[in-house]
């Protein structure tokens, strides 16, 4: 089935991907250090996916799914959030939220060469050109000997490397995959599936679990607005865009995530920007910029409502 495209809902769920999804790097840090990383994202996405379904009864959505849509959702879950999310989370314990978002920033670049080995996209003269640029700008990010020193560090970054590589191919997966084509019983199974597998690797690894009754406030607020805004509203949007638009276009949010993360990672939690940061973010998403930069326009097109010749739509793919 062809989904039909809403521009309100489109704007909204690019600012929900673009600001919301770059705070949630801040309320993760915040979580992380009082709960074990796998318990939190399992109570995260266990909660989420529990009251998606709750409010989906009450709106009178159907929550029947295809065996293969099952199949889909366990999967895509995992791609995103078992590994994709539940490891980035662990990371977060070795290295301050707005270096990790913006490592996490490159992952147009994956996605880009992803689609080049996988489905055999050509890489245009100014995606080259932003795949050298993000290259030289994760180069720079990892290559500060002040971050390199902290104590795990080093794994914390290759790891986030490897969770990018698991977003960028669900990216790519759910973009054709048979999904539920209700987005928020989508999002739905995806969370409540990763949350049971969550809590399961949380039990394998035996991670001390801690009663909510024991968290502090800061803690508790972070967590309500994981589980509501941060996976509700934001992953929903997530979904959504990935029927609407190209997997590039949703992984621009790696324009304004990281800045978002880096500004109020410096203001709450006191984390340090360094020169070398602030360079490397530059070059990082001017890169990111050279990949995107003529696939912009189809987005700008769709919001006006008007149409691109047949053959200007083939020359952006």
């Amino acid at each position: 089935m062809k989904v039909q495209r809403n521009t309100v809902l489109v704007v909204l769920s690019f600012f929900a991907i673009y600001f919301i999804w770059g705070s949630t790097y801040l309320w993760n840090k915040i979580a992380v250090t009082e709960l074990p990383a796998f318990m939190l994202a399992g109570i995260r996405f266990l909660t989420a996916g529990s009251l998606i379904f709750i409010i989906s009864k009450i709106l009178g959505f159907s929550l029947t799914i295809t065996r293969q849509q099952f199949k889909n959702t366990i999967f895509a879950g995992f791609l995103f959030l078992t590994f994709g999310n539940g490891v980035v989370v662990w990371a977060l314990k070795y290295v301050d939220s707005g270096f990790a978002a913006l490592e996490v920033s490159a992952q147009p670049l994956v996605v880009l060469l992803m689609m080049r080995i996988l489905q055999g996209k050509k890489i245009k003269p100014m995606s080259i050109i932003g795949v050298v640029l993000g290259v030289t700008g994760i180069f720079l990010l990892v290559g500060q000997e002040d971050v390199i020193a902290k104590d795990g560090a080093v794994l914390g970054m290759i790891l986030i490397f490897i969770c990018m590589l698991s977003w960028s191919y669900g990216s790519l997966f759910v973009g054709s995959a048979n999904l539920p084509m209700n987005f928020f019983v989508n999002t739905g199974y995806q969370m409540l599936t990763s949350g049971i597998s969550l809590m399961i690797i949380s039990t394998f690894l035996g991670e001390d679990w801690i009663s909510p009754a024991q968290w502090s406030t800061p803690v508790i607020t972070s967590m309500l607005l994981l589980i509501i805004f941060g996976s509700i509203v934001t992953f929903t949007a997530f979904n959504y865009l990935l029927r609407i638009v190209s997997p590039e276009k949703v992984a621009t949010s790696s324009y304004v995530n990281p800045i978002v993360a880096m500004v109020l990672g410096w203001y709450f939690l006191n984390e340090e920007i360094s020169a070398q940061s602030i360079i490397a973010s530059a070059v990082l998403l001017t890169g990111v910029y050279f990949i995107n930069t003529k696939k912009s326009l189809t987005i700008f097109s769709r919001f006006s409502g008007k149409r691109i010749p047949r053959k200007t739509v083939e020359d952006l793919k």
